[in-house]
């Protein structure tokens, strides 16, 4: 975002079948087992919805057409679909919140604005209040809602797109509100040190404090160091970060009640909550507080497949799209997976959780009767499905798990899963879901160890693009595979999403 069972302890590395290296090319016949667990009671789950559609049917030839060939030159992507790929959604909302601030930052300090300098500190708080509100979880589960509710199938297809592209990267006005906060809120802090004299030196302190917990939380969140150090930048980010709320509020509080012409604390409710300030650090509370009401410690299932694969079953089901967060802590190290479920109203829904890191390896190595999770998903980029006609999953390894529901739950869906040795390294458990639910005209299984290594994943995917009348592909891989299939989807003009690095 894998196959001969081990003893009991650290995972062992990928080989090169798994990872998709390996050359040999052998043909490999799908083998169905019995499921682990019991099935849900329904048998199909759409039968008044199929229709007739042209099978999509891989070519019977000696040599596998989708085969890699040994020693094939990799084909140079251009430059401005790399540029292209590079400047995506996110930045480009980025640069929308930061430009504006930016502008009217600049009208504030060149002395144009005296309002914007006498309210720096509301204007801080006001770009916090934003940042942190697309972030959270039910304000994104309601935006989600809204546009699918909305906009599903009837427009234009290049409104559904931007639709699914403004939602996939909200992380662009979170990154790019946070930024500009800092710059306000620095400017704040700097203008309550020119004016010392009159301001009160408590305020001075408290507001360097609240400045520098402000930019300890924004660099624990850069993308290189979430990606590697995940537990560092959660510590951070999130600890750091309840640190300087309650900074805030110390500050604004403070600011609101000091009166500097005469020197004196004036602590007055009726006046502190007329002030704008105070209520945009209640609603930057409100955003922070409201996910964490709805953590639960709930029973789960554990099953082992394999010494790279703990599959974690929890109780009820789930609609198609959502993304779960798990950890043994209530509080502490919280990690996301893609969940997989039959429907709403399916007795289970399960997580695939790959050996990567610690908290993944525990779950193999001391699998744990129950785990703490956010009852309330939050939805990722596979939740606006429902927008499109059809459309094509693709997904390699462990991200089948934030790919299958959508197959699973739509019949306009395809999928095309490439892995290692599915079967075994997976289990019966999810086999057994694809195999009741998804029919083999909309279904291509590639295993990468059998058939001798990964295939020509753009031909496979224009072939099926074609054949299945697809209006989008949304792609799950790691970032090398991700970033090969964006290339090559743009350069052939197929629309697509890929997983996020830069959230």
């Amino acid at each position: 975002m894998s196959s001969e069972l081990s003893p009991r302890g650290a995972a062992p590395a990928y080989d090169d079948a798994e990872k998709g290296v390996s050359e040999k090319v052998i043909v490999y016949p799908v083998e169905k087992k019995a499921l682990t667990y019991p099935a849900d009671e329904k048998k199909d789950l759409f039968v008044s919805e199929k229709k007739d559609v042209t099978a999509f049917q891989q070519p019977q030839v000696k040599r596998d057409p989708y085969a890699l060939q040994k020693g094939a030159p990799k084909k140079k992507t251009s430059k401005v679909i790399i540029a292209k790929l590079w400047y995506n959604t996110y930045r480009k909302l980025f640069t929308i919140a930061f430009s504006i601030n930016m502008i009217m930052f600049g009208f504030a300090v060149s002395g144009h604005w005296p309002y914007a300098v006498k309210f720096a500190g509301a204007f801080a708080v006001a770009n916090f209040n934003v940042s942190i509100l697309v972030r959270n979880e039910i304000f994104g589960r309601i935006l989600y809602w809204l546009v699918n509710t909305l906009f599903a199938k009837w427009p234009p297809l290049w409104w559904r797109l931007g639709c699914t592209s403004v939602l996939q990267h909200l992380g662009g006005i979170h990154t790019g509100c946070a930024v500009s906060g800092i710059i306000w809120l620095t400017l704040k802090v700097v203008n309550t040190w020119r004016n010392h004299i009159n301001e009160n030196n408590a305020i001075l302190v408290v507001g360097i404090f609240t400045n520098v917990a402000v930019i300890v939380t924004a660099v624990a969140a850069f993308p290189w160091v979430r990606n590697t150090h995940h537990n560092v930048f959660e510590r951070h980010h999130r600890f750091v970060g309840w640190t300087a709320l309650f900074l805030t509020w110390a500050f604004t509080i403070m600011g609101d009640i000091y009166n500097p012409t005469t020197r004196s604390w004036v602590p007055d409710g009726r006046h502190l909550v007329r002030q704008q300030d105070f209520w945009y650090v209640m609603g930057m509370t409100t955003w922070i507080v409201l996910p964490w009401i709805c953590t639960r410690e709930v029973p789960v299932d554990i099953e082992l497949p394999s010494p790279k694969v703990a599959i974690v079953r929890f109780r009820r089901g789930m609609q198609q799209g959502l993304l779960g967060r798990i950890s043994r802590s209530a509080v502490k190290e919280y990690h996301a997976f893609g969940i997989i479920s039959e429907g709403p109203h399916a007795k289970y829904h399960y997580m695939i959780c790959g050996v990567q890191g610690d908290f993944t390896r525990s779950l193999v190595n001391d699998p744990p009767r129950t785990l703490w999770t956010r009852e309330l998903k939050f939805a990722g980029v596979s939740n606006t499905s429902t927008l499109y006609k059809r459309g094509i999953r693709i997904c390699t390894g462990t991200g089948i798990g934030a790919a299958l529901s959508t197959c699973i739950q739509s019949p306009y869906w395809f999928l095309i899963w490439i892995g290692s040795d599915q079967e075994k390294t997976f289990g019966p458990t999810i086999s057994g879901l694809i195999h009741r639910h998804i029919e083999p005209e909309r279904l291509v299984l590639w295993d990468s160890k059998v058939r001798g290594g990964r295939p020509d994943t753009m031909k496979l995917l224009r072939d099926v693009y074609k054949s299945w009348n697809a209006e989008v592909v949304f792609i799950t891989s790691n970032y090398i595979g991700n970033s090969e299939m964006m290339e090559g989807c743009k350069e052939a003009g197929i629309p697509c999403f890929g997983t996020l690095w830069d959230f």
